[in-house]
């Protein structure tokens, strides 16, 4: 694959076009379709810096704009796991960028920055791929753009549609729906989070975390197609899995659930947004007969995400005892779906 660091600089674009004509990757018009693409799209990609800085842990990840009021899809990972996250435009403009929310189970998260008429892709005009389409792999690899330098692209194929079997060390990817294999090197450092574009820029799919293969120990270079996530990330955006108990209008029930009548004990409520995980489950209770263990964190509570013991707490508490509670918890690296039964 040739690896293309699109620049708006009218002097590269010849280059492009002759390194991929030369190397007989493209003809001299699919050359110029793809230097024009890389070209366009960069406007639209962000880098994205946050938590890590350790061996093996790089604090940086891609997204790119989904509307012009600054909402960045990307991938969910450490690197959003801290109190101040770095989003950096293509013209070097730096933001902050605020969670607006994520799903876990797809792997991904929105963000926003505070500001306007910023170009970006649209969602609902999102195609669909066909093995063997030429595609674009547009992301902050390996770390290289840091403030307005333009994001690398990388020119290849889609190999294959499938189902995603595959294993993050020892654990299974929580996602396990359609994706696009590409014939691109995209899970390297940096890469997860960035866009995948057919030959003209149109976006098709998210770039995934890095993967190796369950059946052969490969290394996977994937992307999610953008219609497995759009539902999610419309709910998202509209406030549909924001926390209930954010909202001051709601009406409390009169005998609500609450941890201690589904017999589950969390760790001490000791930081400004202390993590939701369960220290221990009391005998008997309907926690123990679901399954429920200490060290699990809980992300999920009736499909609203719970960033804090407090939320967690104050959301039990808008559940009437007679409803059911469903809890999304990860053990490890696993996703696990419960369901705590009313009384």
């Amino acid at each position: 694959m040739s690896l293309l660091f699109a620049k708006r600089l009218p002097l590269l674009k010849p280059l492009l076009i002759a390194t991929l004509v030369l190397s007989g990757l493209a003809t001299s018009s699919q050359a110029d379709d793809l230097a024009l693409a890389s070209n366009t799209v960069q406007s639209k990609m962000v880098k994205i810096y946050g938590a890590g800085g350790l061996k093996g842990l790089e604090a940086y990840q891609s997204g790119f704009l989904i509307s012009g009021d600054g909402h960045i899809l990307t991938v969910w990972s450490y690197v959003l796991d801290t109190d101040y996250i770095t989003v950096v435009l293509d013209d070097g403009r730096k933001f902050e960028g605020k969670i607006v929310g994520a799903d876990p189970r797809l792997e991904m998260a929105v963000l926003k920055i505070d500001s306007q008429e910023l170009d970006h892709f649209s969602l609902s005009k999102s195609i669909v791929l066909q093995p063997g389409a030429r595609i674009l792999t547009i992301s902050n690899l390996f770390g290289v753009a840091t403030g307005n330098e333009p994001c690398s692209v990388l020119h290849g194929i889609v190999a294959a549609t499938t189902s995603l079997n595959a294993r993050r060390g020892a654990f299974k990817s929580p996602y396990q729906g359609p994706i696009y294999v590409l014939d691109a090197i995209s899970n390297n450092p940096g890469a997860a989070g960035g866009a995948l574009t057919d030959s003209y820029g149109n976006l098709a799919g998210l770039l995934g975390k890095e993967l190796r293969n369950a059946q052969n120990g490969t290394w996977l270079n994937y992307a999610l197609p953008i219609a497995q996530l759009t539902t999610a990330v419309e709910d998202i955006i509209a406030g549909r899995t924001r926390p209930r108990s954010f909202d001051e209008t709601v009406k409390r029930p009169d005998n609500p659930h609450t941890l201690k009548s589904l017999g589950i004990r969390m760790v001490p409520d000791v930081l400004a947004k202390t993590p939701p995980f369960v220290d221990s489950i009391t005998r008997n209770s309907v926690a123990e007969q679901k399954g429920i263990q200490p060290d699990d964190l809980i992300l999920y509570l009736n499909n609203r995400r719970i960033d804090s013991l407090n939320t967690l707490v104050n959301e039990i508490a808008l559940i009437d005892k007679i409803d059911d509670i469903t809890v999304v918890i990860q053990r490890d690296n696993n996703l696990i779906d419960i369901t705590l039964t009313g009384q």
